[in-house]
């Protein structure tokens, strides 16, 4: 009997988004493609890929998660044929990303109209947000680009950051030694955010304009002194950020949920997911992709406007909102994100700064510790119930895409009011705040205090 042919080895490389029949290896330093200016795909080989069937990749994911051996027991590098699949071992920069948890939230579920709610909570992550997932992928091709022939001439890493996407660049360069920059939109962070870069060692540049004004000076500059763009119109990152899809059907015992709510700002977040899902069901692992909603602060809407008239997009200016990491008006991924969501039924929502501190505030109410993104998505969640669109009797994750620890002095002072302390005779000025209580150092003065309250529950 004749030797079965050997099975080929994954591969992956830059193609045109815009259908240009091009290929680029991962190994160029590039972010368009050549011919028609468009943004890149990384593009598997997927016939390889399915060489494997769905069982025997769900057998190897999850033997992974339990058993593997490092770089393997990262969240991301436990799927490394899905992300850069020729990559070495002593390639990857891992901080031990991914393998957030899960959380059901049914009494948050109840209150918003739908009870089989769970929280992705990528705020788990090293440097506390999604961004993690991709910037391990990034900047491991960068360590990767560096050690070939004449690889020097990647002198630095730079992204444009309302926060999250600093923190992680700025981390695993430090864990690569790979040098970093970093453009800010002064003023426009909270202080949790700002430190973890300066942490880090990064060159932090804080600029005189807004996040949409620093992509373009940091596409610019990257351009002119061959720096290596990490923001998310490079594909690589995508590619990172996509394993929270089989994370999240994983964790489900390998099914779907029926909509994923995630909080829209650049838009790579969505893209990744949508390419994440596509790609497990494309292999047989899952036997459908979910309905997404995409949540989007209202004063920083372009997809959401796009949704309501059509699908018909523009840029637009967007204003100040306690979202700050969504507060993007020309969100780089917009023609990845839009192709998917019309391939696949998808809606977007918006929500009022209003909107956004009820949901978050009433998510800490059932135990989270939700930043205002979070909030977004809770909100559009709610919307989305309220509409009809989603049903009660629907599966929803909903993506927290960072921790509420790097806003602390944003939900301090929403609760103290600039500073104020209630009196323990009266009650706070609004149900969505909880001062703390002034009281005398006695135990009559305790009980008088807080045994009503406690009756009332």
């Amino acid at each position: 009997m004749a030797n079965a042919p050997p099975v080929a080895a994954p591969r992956a490389w830059f193609s045109c988004f815009s259908g240009c029949d091009v290929r680029y290896p991962l190994t160029e330093v590039r972010l368009r493609c050549e011919r028609c200016g468009g943004l890149l795909d990384v593009t598997h080989d997927v016939s390889a890929l399915a060489a494997r069937s769905g069982a025997q990749w769900r057998q190897r994911f999850d033997e992974r998660r339990l058993r593997g051996r490092w770089p393997e027991t990262s969240g991301v590098w436990g799927q490394r044929e899905w992300v850069l699949p020729e990559l070495g071992d002593d390639d990857i920069v891992s901080l031990g990303e991914g393998h957030t948890p899960l959380v059901p939230v049914p009494r948050l579920g109840e209150a918003l109209g739908v009870r089989d709610v769970f929280i992705k909570q990528c705020g788990h992550n090293p440097t506390g947000s999604f961004k993690d997932l991709g910037m391990t992928a990034l900047v491991s091709m960068v360590q990767a680009l560096r050690r070939l022939p004449g690889g020097q001439a990647v002198p630095a890493v730079a992204c444009a950051s309302t926060g999250d996407t600093s923190a992680a660049l700025a981390a695993y360069g430090a864990a690569a030694g790979v040098p970093t920059i970093v453009f800010l939109p002064a003023g426009q962070l909270s202080d949790e955010q700002l430190a973890q870069p300066l942490c880090n060692y990064a060159l932090t540049a804080a600029l005189d304009t807004d996040f949409d004004g620093c992509m373009r000076l940091v596409a610019a500059f990257c351009g002119k002194h061959g720096v290596y763009l990490a923001n998310s119109m490079n594909p690589l990152r995508i590619e990172g950020q996509k394993t929270l899809s089989v994370e999240i059907s994983q964790q489900l015992g390998w099914q779907v949920p029926d909509w994923v709510v995630v909080p829209g700002g650049n838009l790579g977040h969505t893209t990744a997911l949508g390419k994440g899902f596509e790609l497990l069901h494309a292999l047989g692992v899952t036997d459908r992709v979910p309905r997404f909603c995409v949540a989007q602060a209202a004063s920083a809407a372009p997809l959401y406007r796009a949704f309501r008239d059509g699908w018909r997009y523009q840029p637009l200016t967007a204003e100040p909102t306690q979202a700050s990491a969504i507060r993007i008006g020309h969100p780089v991924n917009a023609p990845k994100a839009l192709q998917f969501l019309q391939r696949n039924r998808g809606v977007v929502e918006a929500a009022s700064e209003d909107e956004i501190t009820a949901a978050w505030t009433l998510g800490d109410r059932f135990g989270l510790y939700a930043d205002p993104h979070t909030g977004v998505a809770l909100a559009a969640l709610a919307k989305q119930v309220a509409q009809g669109t989603i049903q009660p009797h629907e599966r929803v994750v909903v993506v927290s895409t960072a921790h509420g620890l790097k806003f602390g002095a944003h939900k301090r002072a929403h609760h103290l009011q600039a500073g104020a302390v209630a009196d323990a005779g009266r009650a706070p000025q609004s149900s969505a705040r909880n001062p703390p209580l002034r009281l005398p150092a006695s135990l009559g003065a305790l009980e008088d205090a807080l045994l009503p309250r406690l009756v009332r529950g």
